[in-house]
Parts: C-alpha cells; sequence; structure tokens
C-alpha cells in the first residue's frame, strides 16, 4: 500500500480509537480518558502502519515495538493516575461550560485524533520507504538511544512522582526531588525525546527530513499547548513553588541552583 493508503487508514484507525473514547467518557461523566487514548491512538498507528506498509520489513517491526512500548506503558500510566479522580481542569477550562456532544468531540477527540494523525506522519512515511541505507544507520542507532533516554526519563519521572504523592506526608507539598530537582517537567522532556528519537529512525533519505514538522508540533504540546506551560498554569499559588521554579529548570535537565537561605 502507498503512503496516502497508510494514511488514510492511519486517521481510520484514530477515529475508531476516539470514537470508542468518546463513548466511554460519556458513560463515566469525565472527559480526561482521552489522556488513555493519545498513546493507544499511536500504537494503533504504528501497528496500521506495520501491517499495511510495504516498506522495509526491519524498519516497520523496530518503529511498532518502540511505539509500543511507550505508548502502551504511557496509556497504562494515565489510567492508573486517572482512575476514581473527577475531570482534568485543563478539559473543564476547554470546553467552557458547554458539554454537549459534538462540541466535545470537537474541541477535545477530534483535536487530539488530528494532532496525532500529524505527529505520527514520519511513521506513516517510514512505512512505505525501502531499507534505511548505510549512510543513515548512525542516525537510525542515535534515534533509538535518543527514544530509550526519553522512555526512561519519563517512566522514572512518573514512577517518583507517584510515589511522592501516595505519602500522607507530602500533601500540598510540591515535587522537588530525583528527577523533579533538575527539571521541573521530566515526564513531558522524556516524551519530547522520544518522539525526536522515532523521528530519526524514520529518516531514510532527504524527504523523511520534510516531516520534521511532526516532532516540532509534539515538542510545541509538550511545552506550551496541553503541557508544561498549561499544567503550571494550575501549579501558581501553590506553597513553595516559586521558590522552586526559581532554582529547577523549567525544561531541559540541569543540575539544580543552590536553595537559597
Amino acid at each position: 500500500m502507498n503512503f496516502i493508503g497508510v494514511s488514510v487508514a492511519s486517521l481510520a484507525i484514530l477515529a475508531v480509537v476516539h470514537g470508542i473514547t468518546f463513548v466511554i467518557g460519556q458513560r463515566i461523566g469525565r472527559y480526561n480518558v482521552v489522556d488513555v487514548a493519545w498513546g493507544l491512538g499511536f500504537v494503533a498507528v504504528a501497528a496500521v502502519a506495520a501491517a499495511l506498509g510495504t516498506g522495509d520489513l526491519f524498519r516497520r517491526i523496530l518503529l511498532l515495538a518502540l511505539v509500543s512500548v511507550w505508548g502502551l506503558r504511557l496509556a497504562w500510566h494515565m489510567y492508573v493516575k486517572s482512575a476514581g479522580k473527577g475531570e482534568d481542569p485543563r478539559y473543564r477550562d476547554l470546553l467552557d461550560g458547554d458539554f454537549a456532544a459534538g462540541h466535545v468531540v470537537r474541541k477535545i477527540f477530534a483535536m487530539q485524533a488530528a494532532a496525532t494523525w500529524f505527529v505520527s506522519l514520519p511513521l506513516q512515511l517510514s512505512a512505505v520507504q525501502g531499507p534505511t541505507p548505510a549512510t543513515w544507520w548512525p542516525v537510525l542507532i542515535a534515534g533509538v538511544a535518543l527514544w530509550g533516554v526519553g522512555v526512561a526519563v519519563e517512566a522514572v519521572g512518573d514512577h517518583q512522582l507517584r510515589r511522592f504523592k501516595s505519602d500522607p506526608a507530602n500533601k500540598g507539598l510540591v515535587m522537588d526531588r530525583g528527577l523533579w530537582a533538575w527539571t521541573r517537567h521530566p515526564n513531558y522532556f522524556g516524551d519530547a525525546c522520544v518522539w525526536w528519537g522515532l523521528w530519526l529512525v524514520t529518516i531514510t533519505d532527504w524527504l523523511s527530513l520534510s516531516t520534521v514538522a511532526s516532532p516540532l508540533l509534539m515538542s510545541y504540546f509538550l511545552v506550551y499547548a496541553t503541557g508544561a506551560r498549561r499544567t503550571e498554569k494550575y501549579m501558581a499559588g501553590r506553597p513553595g513553588f516559586d521558590e522552586y521554579r526559581a532554582r529547577t529548570s523549567f525544561f531541559v535537565p540541569r543540575p539544580p541552583r543552590l536553595r537559597l537561605p
């Protein structure tokens, strides 16, 4: 199947994933369940690309494996994180009190499906391209390494935060330990590394470089649209947050500044 066929099939599977998620969201009364579908949507696209693509089999399987490890871990994490809790303030603000089905689909589910499709364009194009030339193998290896760093940072950061929050003694406190002492958003930074790494894996020629807008858009989401900046909006005013922000890197990890006396 050619690129257009893979792309259309990817869009179709995303419509199914997000359509089912919308129905589940209506039944449980909250739409942050779409966060679970975020990782699953990418896994679905990677599976479609691997199954329908006619390009290099090794790279199709490699990308499916890499995306699945990242996406399934993230989906499970988001499921555990949101289970038994109310609606995420981000989605309440986004909907602005209008919970009509059409409005919810447009503002949340259709937008996330479209974003997933666009960010996954490198996977779709890679699925119909030939083997990675020898000159690009160092780039592929660097991509897998960057993906590995990203998954590790994201998973460790999530684990550390979950343990911190599970201790009643930390209620109301700002997490500033472990990776969170080096960056205020290790989970988002790790995500960015994952998608820049996957993009590097997909590169086989100069045409592949044209999909750079996809990891750039993902980085924009992670930093501005739905990620780090928006998260800090809801943390503003929390006791200790200003001090934490003053000594800790916003996104890219670096040693923390010395605490002020």
